[in-house]
């Protein structure tokens, strides 16, 4: 197992890796919409959260070498079922290679977030 680390996205908030390669597969850590220039959560909305939540995908699956045209599962988590539509169109931008995927209704997510994704992509 190798553990995968970037500074282009967020620090772990607790006792685990951004991502972790075993085997052929890369399995990420779920993200949600820090910052990681700044630590912080600035986008409000769902809309916004959801672009710095695939941002740090991008990221993340990048030091992994790796792409997100490389994703093959997604669990998305939602605050709120109501941003699902929102949701979709931001993330069918950079999930066009349409992985597998569940998303469910959580009732709190980390820092109070609206979304938060995790993934597993092939090398």
């Amino acid at each position: 197992m190798e553990k995968i680390y970037t500074k282009n996205a967020p620090e772990a908030i607790g006792p685990y890796s951004q991502a972790v390669k075993v085997g052929n597969l890369v399995y990420t850590s779920g993200q949600i919409a820090i910052n990681p220039a700044t630590g912080a959560v600035e986008a409000t909305d769902i809309v916004g959260q959801t672009e710095q939540v695939c941002k740090n995908l991008t990221a993340v699956l990048a030091a992994a070498g790796v792409g997100m045209e490389n994703v093959v599962k997604t669990t998305c988590f939602l605050s709120d079922m109501a941003d699902f539509a929102a949701f979709n169109e931001v993330y069918a931008k950079y999930f066009v290679s349409k992985p597998a995927r569940s998303c469910v209704a959580a009732k709190t997510l980390p820092k109070n977030v609206l979304c938060e994704v995790e993934v597993i992509a092939e090398l």
